[in-house]
């Protein structure tokens, strides 16, 4: 009973959990796209491998070492490399070798190719830096554009309700003979119509959160909900900065320019590079090796015997003549291990010039490419800083001309919002039609509707403004 009693405790504990809501406000929006998004994560690997060739670049300073080892069997006629006499049984070889290269002068190659792989790492790092700044007015559009269908939902079923409330009015005036049936008729369609708007909105809203959680990576869920902060604009909004201050602050701190103009110095580096291989080539090369021959032997001495007879006299005795030296056989053993090792011992060491002459144009080509791409990447900088201009000029203008709509439309919401309630006043005591109303209340919903739109048109594009000038994309005011 009690496991019972606690399974089911831990069930109703996990159904509640589960189906809490979940608050985001955009900083926490922005901070968590920044650490999950995918092409992030991925441009961070591409900064890793710009360290790790830089790191590489540093390291190539370094001299070489190698090493080798052979253990090898011949069988046949052979020449032994080490006692330089034939063998024809099976030989044991083996060969021990250490060798070491220092590039002393490549015509600063090394040098340009580390002050190259400095200026892309650095290169990398902005254009993390630019993917960051996308990906976050990317999640500030998204938010921005739940905060609008949110007001249009709410505006919608405000519109609705009051509607309703005129139905209600409508029968009774109808009941009572003050007003044709053809009023409330028209009234009635007119909810019906305002039902659809509410619907339609909600399918809006519930789209625009469905959107801002695939952006961030989120499974969607209904329970997710955003912060939503006060957005009214103040009567005297205006922007201060001009186009032209924006665009001179946003060139010394916008990632995009940096990244560019380093590229530019990475190119100039590798024309460096390039025109470094028309110069000679000065290394320094060490080396030491040794061997051991199965085939190798060590005189130990003689091994005496008889006196051979090299003769006869030539009398008629024929006595024979003796040898006055013994017969011998040399005695030979086969070479320790270690003394070959120690006497096969080789030492080399020596500078090595190296000049080219002609390698089939090679050089001059990787030159004239090298010249082209440093050509292309100050084109790309110009480009950019064109693009960064337009892109600041047309948010400033689009800012400008969201902010005369808002105070334009403003006026004319204030205006048919007195309109309306004319309207109403006579509407309700049966003096116009049901077609009267719902023209001024059609009118004033669009006014209602535009200024909504300019509102929030006018914030994008004023955050724009304020990302290029380096200010947090916050919901501050």
């Amino acid at each position: 009973m009690k496991k019972l009693l606690l399974f089911l405790f831990i069930a109703t504990e996990c159904f509640y959990s589960s189906g809490q809501t979940t608050s985001w406000s955009l900083q926490k929006c922005v901070d968590y796209a920044l650490q999950n998004n995918i092409n992030i994560k991925q441009q961070e690997l591409n900064t890793k491998l710009s360290k790790s060739a830089l790191t590489q670049s540093y390291f190539s300073t370094l001299p070489t070492v190698n090493g080798s080892a052979s253990h090898s069997y011949n069988y046949g006629k052979t020449v032994d490399r080490f006692t330089n006499l034939f063998a024809t049984n099976e030989v044991l070889s083996q060969n021990f070798y250490l060798s070491s290269d220092l590039t002393i002068f490549n015509g600063f190659q090394t040098y340009n190719t580390i002050r190259k792989s400095k200026t892309d790492y650095q290169a990398s790092i902005f254009d993390l830096e630019k993917m960051k700044n996308d990906i976050s007015l990317s999640i500030v559009s998204a938010y921005l554009q739940i905060l609008y269908n949110d007001e249009l939902y709410e505006a919608a079923k405000a519109q609705l309700e009051i509607t309703k409330q005129q139905v209600e009015l409508t029968g009774k005036l109808v009941d009572a003979g003050k007003l044709a049936k053809g009023n409330l008729l028209q009234i009635q369609a007119q909810a019906a119509s305002e039902d659809l708007q509410v619907t339609n909105a909600r399918n809006q809203l519930d789209l625009s959160y469905l959107n801002l959680q695939l952006m961030l990576d989120l499974q969607p869920s209904a329970n997710y909900k955003i912060e939503k902060p006060p957005v009214d604009l103040p009567p005297e909004i205006a922007i201060k900065a001009e186009p032209d201050k924006i665009f001179s602050e946003a060139l010394k701190i916008q990632p995009e320019i940096k990244s560019a103009e380093l590229k530019v110095q990475s190119s100039q580096y590798d024309l460096y590079i390039t025109k470094g291989m028309r110069s000679p080539g000065l290394s320094l090369r060490g080396a030491i090796g040794t061997g051991y021959s199965g085939a190798s032997k060590t005189f130990k001495g003689y091994e005496f015997g008889d006196f051979d007879t090299i003769g006869y006299t030539l009398d008629i005795n024929h006595i024979p003549i003796i040898s006055s030296f013994p017969t011998y056989t040399s005695i030979y053993e086969k070479t320790p291990y270690k003394t070959q090792i120690d006497d096969n011992l080789n030492k080399s060491f020596g500078f090595y010039l190296s000049i080219p002459i002609f390698n089939g144009l090679q050089v001059k080509t990787n030159i004239d490419r090298a010249k082209i791409n440093l050509l292309n990447a100050q084109y790309n900088l110009q480009l950019t800083k064109n693009t960064l201009n337009k892109n600041i000029q047309q948010a400033y203008a689009d800012a400008i001309a969201a902010l005369n709509k808002y105070f334009s439309t403003l006026k004319t919401v204030e205006a048919l919002d007195e309109s309306y309630k004319y309207i109403k006043q006579k509407f309700d005591v049966g003096m116009v039609t049901s077609t009267d109303y719902n023209d001024a209340k059609n009118k004033l919903d669009k006014a209602n509707l535009d200024l909504l739109q300019s509102k929030y048109d006018y914030i994008f594009r004023t955050k724009i403004l304020d990302f290029y000038q380096g200010k947090p994309l916050t919901m501050d005011k």
